[in-house]
């Protein structure tokens, strides 16, 4: 079995090929563990946004946009090429009340520093032309960009080995124990010792907690993409409705002016230009368990939402979707354990008032010793 790492890292996702890489450079003894490959399941499932617009303003948002602000050095030190762009993005309000609401989210943000400002219809029509003419206005935020997730995660796991990490990869952990001050790990390919453990599963988080005894309590939330086929510039950036906002953390303050199909998916328009002359439009919310079958009816309303923005987009043709699974967070108990444990998902839920949207509410994240962090929460990949 040998020396014990000063860090097993269990998921070599973004979030799992980040804490190793960071944790190598810093001169820790790091072994990075998956039951399959870099980047095999959620992180190749995403749509690579990295964005602070809609994190809550605060301690959310500023750690968000500490993460934008290390791409620019990371696009340097990677030997990957994970195409970090930074074009901002734009939401997009619908009526007057959500023009509002904007509003005041944008002076809350830029309160906390972030880089936000209102537009109104002339102006978001001159940004993007191709926009339908009855959008009210928007609110752009200067500093969000996108990354290849698969790039950006092969580039930390790779990284991360350079700097002596190891990569246990297609080693299903089985259980867990404790010996002394470490953590014994048992896996398919033998025994790991390690004096700290990352769960860094995301939706398979839960299984990793139960081999130490603890109740993580986490689901999986399915989320569809289309994928275009290679076209003219639609939009020059990230495009999404304000709508996202409300659907993204389930306010129930504002009902937004849908069909029935839209809501009963979670579908909020989501438009993702990529390095290939194509497109990706999300998003969708639904719960299936662990099934990233696409369904004909996420799509049908997901295309439904992205004409009604784009009118032109209904002459593209959609050349494939797929969907991912993404931790969601179902209740707002603390997970305790007494040291050298860490919980990072890329993903929660937040509680949230009444009132949309300046009352959400963060609920955190974990230390090593289990304990709860008020907003804690890993840049979204």
């Amino acid at each position: 079995m040998g020396k014990a790492y000063d860090v097993a890292v269990i998921g070599a996702g973004a979030i799992g090929s980040s804490v190793a890489y960071f944790n190598a450079k810093k001169g820790a003894s790091v072994v990075l563990i998956d039951a399959g490959d870099i980047a095999q399941s959620t992180s190749s499932r995403s749509d690579g946004n990295v964005l602070v617009c809609d994190k809550q303003p605060g301690f959310d948002a500023l750690f968000a946009k500490a993460s934008q602000d290390m791409f620019e050095g990371l696009s340097k030190e990677l030997d990957y090429d994970f195409e970090w762009k930074q074009r901002g993005s734009l939401f997009l309000t619908e009526t007057e009340e959500e023009f509002q609401m904007a509003s005041e989210f944008c002076e809350s943000m830029k309160k906390c520093g972030i880089p936000m400002r209102m537009m109104d219809q002339k102006e978001v029509q001159d940004d993007e032309p191709y926009l339908a003419k009855d959008v009210y206005g928007g609110l752009e935020t200067m500093s969000d960009g996108s990354v290849y997730p698969i790039g950006l995660t092969y580039g930390m796991a790779l990284g991360a080995e350079k700097k002596g990490a190891v990569l246990s990869l297609h080693n299903r952990v089985r259980g867990i124990r404790r010996d002394g001050d470490a953590f014994i790990l048992d896996t398919q390919n033998g025994e790991i010792a390690a004096k700290n453990i990352v769960d860094a599963c995301g939706v398979w988080s839960p299984v990793i907690g139960q081999m130490v005894g603890l109740t993580i309590p986490i689901q999986a939330r399915q989320g569809q993409i289309l994928v275009s086929e290679q076209t003219f510039q639609v939009a020059r950036r990230k495009v999404h409705e304000f709508g996202y906002m409300s659907t993204k953390f389930q306010s129930d303050g504002y009902e937004r002016p849908v069909s029935e199909r839209v809501e009963k998916y979670g579908v909020a328009f989501v438009f993702e230009p990529t390095a290939s002359n194509n497109f990706l439009i999300g998003s969708s919310r639904t719960f299936a368990g662990e099934d990233t079958r696409s369904s004909i009816e996420v799509m049908k309303a997901m295309a439904e939402r992205a004409i009604r923005f784009f009118p032109v987009i209904a002459d593209i043709k959609v050349i494939r979707s797929y969907s991912g699974l993404r931790p969601y967070r179902i209740i707002s108990n603390r997970v305790r354990y007494t040291g050298g444990w860490f919980l990072y998902c890329g993903r929660t839920r937040r509680r949230r008032d009444r009132t949309f949207p300046n009352h959400w509410k963060s609920d955190g994240g974990y230390d090593c010793g289990g304990n709860f962090v008020h907003g804690f929460k890993s840049a979204s990949i």
